[in-house]
């Protein structure tokens, strides 16, 4: 059981990140709130290449964030460890890899464009994990921000409930400060930066505040029933009765708190902390964190107290000038320096040399971290991405991130031959700290294929060995992953492995029915009964069809949308054995494989095009030369907004061809949307028919 005293501190804790489309103020509205709690007495700027949290070189020469960076920081006696997370699709899986250890976050949009692409994106990740989240509105200080429109889309396009609780002082350039709805008194900054002064309501704005808190009173007296019960009996809800009532909506994923203010000219900063403390869970709201047990039998929880059994996720790592840094978020229990911990997901025991509370680059000491943390340790080898830490006596395995598939790849060689080697370390390091790139050889070629996210992901992947490792690399043309699946299977198929060359043979009898899944993804189920496959057999069945999945009968890719059932077999009491039924699932669905019917899969996306209105005639050309899908068009002063579903393969080079239709005015983003068929006749071209 919590002591009073441990439970207190896990109340002042916040472990929240941020959220938002690439260019919506992510960056700068961490570097403010570093500001204002004190963090740094400078205030980083993106487009100056000053920023605490881009503090990579490719990060600063981009102007975007790549890399998900940590920080801390104080506010009204409460600990913040925030994670400013990339807004790019290319770095989603950072993205998802953050959300995982979070309890909270702050959702960023911009004022003027609203839910975009990225902003929905990372909006389902969140919903994936449960993550409680507050919106924050930035740029309300651009030609043409407006808070209702920039609401309107949240609830059209995320499905949430906004209940917003400010409203802005001046438009546009004349943005000044805000209404607090709550307290129904005016927050006001003055340029060039500094704390809010505290007024009244301005007076040409009293009605409208007035109406907009009673709109706030009812759609919160809706959702909540004890702000129903004194709004039915009051006809008004107290501060204190709106301010609990938000907390609790929030934390069920209820209602959407919406601040809004101007990131860049720290207008609404304050308020925002604020709303992170009153609204947002401290580790001791959340629930027991779930793993299973080291055999794999049950499940298990563990309670966010310091005095619990040690327990950790990796979420991150990284190497560094000071060594190998494992970021950990700490579930239960306290870990010192020194101390050994298990390796649940490896099986491995290892010891933890130093203890640091991370600053982006900047490293602080620690002698412990307790439940609740967010901390970086040195000294582990091995650990990974999503591997479980836990006490040696109290084995846990925790459920990782999801990591997704490549979806382009593009051949790396070494620009000189003495640095093969170099190479080979400088990827399998890529690889370690981060997941979503996966490095293989080409069985035909004999070439190393790297494969990430996207062109954008390769490109930085490429450019990090350049920089970090001195290898001069050369690179091939990108080449998205194509898949194959299975349109007509075939039932019944026999397959016997028998082999004698002396001594012990193996012996395997399996049959199998080969059909649809309609989905991409791999089914295996056994239906033999009385014994005549063992249970342990079965799964080296399985073992062995996920074997033959790495290459498909038409051009040699990996094979999804199927589901393989064991029907029957037979074993031989001296020379079956677990090594015989791999080999043998492993043929058997090869050859099935070849007699079923076939058709490739390619990766497609989901495309907006930001366009011109006088311009969408030669847009929508191209998109159709581009084999897309147009699936809406709107118009919105003299701008048009096109969404399209695309083959990967023709975005390759479409950002330089939109930018020449359009005379540079015209943008897009892209998304990854699954896998679709390849037409007939574009098929036949790439596998040579």
């Amino acid at each position: 059981m919590r002591t009073t005293t441990s439970h207190d501190t896990l109340l002042a804790v916040r472990n929240l990140g941020i959220l938002a489309h690439v260019d919506a103020g992510k960056t700068t509205v961490t570097e403010r709130i570093l500001f204002a709690t004190g963090a740094v007495h400078k205030r980083g700027e993106v487009h100056a290449g000053t920023t605490v949290t881009d503090f990579d070189a490719q990060e600063r020469d981009r102007g975007i964030t790549i890399f998900a960076a940590a920080v801390s920081c104080t506010w009204d006696g409460h600990r913040i460890n925030l994670i400013d997370t990339p807004g790019h699709v290319d770095f989603a899986d950072e993205v998802e890899r953050s959300l995982r250890v979070l309890d909270g976050a702050i959702a960023v949009f911009d004022a003027v464009a609203g839910v975009e692409p990225q902003s929905e994106s990372v909006w389902r990740q969140a919903d994936r994990y449960g993550v409680p989240r507050i919106a924050f509105v930035n740029k309300l200080d651009r030609a043409g921000a407006d808070l209702d429109t920039a609401v309107a889309s949240i609830r059209r396009r995320l499905g949430a409930v906004p209940l917003v609780v400010q409203l802005p002082i001046g438009r546009e350039d004349g943005f000044t400060g805000v209404v607090d709805l709550l307290r129904m008194r005016a927050l006001l900054w003055p340029d060039g930066g500094g704390a809010a002064t505290d007024a009244p309501v301005p007076e040409e704005l009293r009605e409208e505040a007035a109406r907009r808190r009673r709109l706030l009173e009812e759609t919160v007296a809706e959702l909540h029933p004890d702000a129903l019960e004194e709004f039915c009996a009051a006809s008004a809800l107290t501060e204190a009765t709106l301010r609990r009532a938000l907390r609790e909506l929030t934390l069920a994923g209820d209602g959407l708190v919406v601040l809004c203010g101007s990131a860049y000219r720290n207008r609404g900063i304050e308020p925002l902390l604020d709303a992170v403390r009153d609204y947002l869970p401290s580790p001791a709201d959340m629930p027991p964190v779930r793993g299973t047990t080291a055999d794999g039998a049950g499940e298990r929880e563990r309670e966010p107290d310091p005095a619990a059994p040690f327990t950790a996720l990796a979420f991150k790592v990284t190497a560094t000038p000071t060594g190998r840094l494992t970021f950990l978020r700490v579930y239960a229990g306290t870990l010192r320096k020194g101390d050994a911990v298990l390796d649940a997901t490896g099986g491995r025991t290892e010891r933890i040399g130093r203890i640091l509370r991370v600053q982006a680059d900047r490293h602080e000491e620690r002698q412990e971290a307790s439940a609740g943390d967010i901390v970086a340790v040195i000294g582990l080898k091995t650990a990974r991405a999503g591997t479980t830490l836990c006490a040696p006596g109290a084995p846990l395995v925790l459920e990782p991130p999801s990591v997704a598939e490549p979806v382009v790849s593009v051949a790396v060689e070494a620009g000189r031959g003495t640095d093969t080697g170099r190479l080979a370390t400088a990827l399998a390091r890529l690889t370690e700290e981060d997941p979503s790139l996966v490095v293989r050889s080409d069985a035909e070629t004999g070439q190393t294929v790297l494969s990430g996210m996207g062109e954008l992901h390769l490109e930085v992947a490429v450019e990090k060995i350049r920089r970090g490792h001195g290898v001069e690399v050369v690179v091939g043309r990108p080449q998205v992953s194509y898949r194959e699946t299975v349109v007509a299977g075939v039932t019944g198929f026999v397959y016997r492995h028998v082999k004698q060359d002396g001594g012990a043979g193996q012996f395997a009898h399996v049959v199998l029915d080969v059909e649809p899944l309609g989905e991409p993804g791999f089914v295996f189920r056994s239906t033999v009964t009385g014994g005549r496959v063992p249970q342990e057999y079965a799964r080296a069945v399985e073992a062995g069809c996920r074997d033959a999945l790495a290459e498909g009968p038409l051009g040699g890719h990996p094979v999804t949308g199927l589901r393989v059932v064991l029907t029957d077999g037979a074993t031989h009491s001296k020379d079956s054995s677990e090594m015989a039924f791999r080999a043998a699932g492993r043929f058997a669905l090869r050859d099935a494989l070849r007699a079923s019917t076939l058709e490739l899969l390619e990766p497609v996306a989901e495309v907006t095009v930001t366009v011109p209105e006088d311009g969408v005639g030669g847009v929508l050309g191209d998109l159709a030369a581009r084999r897309a899908r147009i699936s809406g068009s709107t118009t919105e002063g003299g701008t048009a907004l096109l969404t399209a579903v695309v083959p990967l393969a023709e975005l390759f080079g479409y950002a330089s061809r939109l930018r020449g239709r359009t005379q540079g005015r015209g943008t897009f983003t892209a998304r990854p949307c699954g896998l679709a068929p390849v037409p007939a006749t574009t098929a036949a071209t790439l596998l040579g028919g």
